[in-house]
């Protein structure tokens, strides 16, 4: 879909969201709600924010680097210097007539620039700030860094799955951004679901250890309820709170992933007798690790195709182990168009994963690709009421960037 082929009305269409987030779980949050039509105005520092520089797994743009690129469309650019009187005052003019701020700055930031909640509410009281912090806006360890790999460790999810004795398994993806993302997301819509009832604004505050750690809100609760120990087997186990066979098995050309299958069907497809008069819940706790050999010994006699199609037909839960470049493929991902594609100035084609939420009436759109740094400082100050002269000013005092 080109940026300019929709015209249809989005569901969040009227309203603007000032995003002065950086990295991953802000703008990711905040391009959901462009995504959903949204006015999205990145507000970055004059130089561009950071993460337009930094290399994703080595992959570099021309002028926007591949992760910039991923978490920022829908978004228009105003680069300004909010240390300068005169960037802060820019700022100041835009909150007036926003609905969402949203920021990630480290507890404390927020204030010294001037543009902590109880500031921006005595300006605009029907804002809705989004405050997203690492580990919580106080506390012990408000001034940690909140990084994505330190949260997971942190979040007691590395001791779920794997071997014991084995070193703790992080997740294969940016999992306490993406979550911390999706929180904020709903927060917003939320909060201007209130407003909308109410008139009033409100602070919202999401932090990255209460995300990921409510994420695990099943193995949580068996261990604070259940009073069942996080405990990992012997073998690679998938989940320590799931019976066998539960986890990734080889086969003869590649690997498979297979859950919760009857023991005694599958012992009779795969030829091990001793899964015959097997109950799934009793046994397949008490022989958890037993179990898993088992599966892991029969399997490589068939190719991972051969396997799928012989499982699927008795009910086996069993599915094949992807990489990028088969998910990239997969029918049932172009038949949800789960990507979207588009044409950038720049960057020439584009395809990264869409917004995942399916609305019959307002669907999601790509209005623009990821901007150039101070792409739209112009456009958008107009709007806010500035004329052409004391733009210009701005931009010759380095106060504001128009690329």
């Amino acid at each position: 879909m080109s940026p300019t082929e929709t015209t249809q009305m989005n569901i969040l269409s009227g309203y603007r969201v000032l995003d002065c987030s950086i990295a991953m779980a802000g703008p990711f949050a905040a391009q959901r709600l462009g995504d959903l039509g949204a006015d999205v105005v990145k507000v970055e520092p004059v130089g561009g924010e950071w993460q337009r520089f930094r290399a994703a797994g080595g992959a570099t743009g021309n002028a926007i680097n591949t992760s910039f690129l991923s978490l920022n469309r829908n978004k228009r650019s105003l680069a300004i210097d909010l240390k300068s009187d005169e960037g802060r005052k820019v700022l100041i003019e835009l909150v007036k007539t926003a609905d969402v701020f949203l920021q990630n700055y480290r507890p404390g930031v927020a204030k010294r620039l001037g543009v902590d909640y109880e500031t921006l509410r005595a300006i605009n009281p029907k804002l809705i700030y989004v405050s997203i912090s690492g580990y919580g806006e106080d506390g012990p360890y408000a001034m940690l860094p909140g990084q994505d790999l330190l949260l997971q460790a942190m979040s007691g999810a590395m001791l779920s799955a794997g071997r014991e004795g084995d070193p703790p398994a992080p997740a294969g993806q940016y999992l306490s951004d993406a979550v911390t993302a999706y929180a904020a997301f709903e927060g917003a819509l939320a909060a201007l679901l209130h407003r909308e009832r109410t008139g009033e604004g409100q602070l919202v505050q999401i932090n990255m250890l209460d995300a990921v750690v409510t994420f695990q809100m099943q193995e949580l609760a068996v261990f604070t309820h259940g009073h069942k120990p996080q405990t990992r087997s012997a073998e690679p186990h998938a989940h320590c709170y799931i019976r066998a066979p539960y986890g990734v098995f080889a086969t003869s050309d590649g690997y498979l992933a297979m859950a919760f299958a009857d023991l005694e069907t599958l012992g009779g497809l795969i030829g091990e007798p001793s899964f015959a008069g097997m109950d799934g819940e009793r046994d397949g706790w008490a022989h958890r690790d037993a179990i898993f050999a088992k599966v892991r010994e029969k399997l490589p006699a068939k190719i991972t195709a051969e396997w799928l199609e012989l499982f699927r037909a008795h009910d086996i839960w069993a599915g094949p182990v992807y990489g990028y470049d088969d998910v990239v493929a997969d029918p049932q991902i172009a038949h949800n168009g789960t990507f979207v594609e588009y044409e950038h100035p720049t960057e020439g084609h584009v395809k990264t994963p869409g917004f995942p939420i399916r609305f019959s009436k307002t669907p999601s759109s790509v209005a623009r690709g990821a901007p150039l740094t101070g792409e739209h400082s112009r456009e958008v100050l107009r709007e806010a009421g500035y004329d052409d002269a004391a733009i210009d000013a701005l931009i010759a005092g380095g106060a504001v960037r128009q690329e």
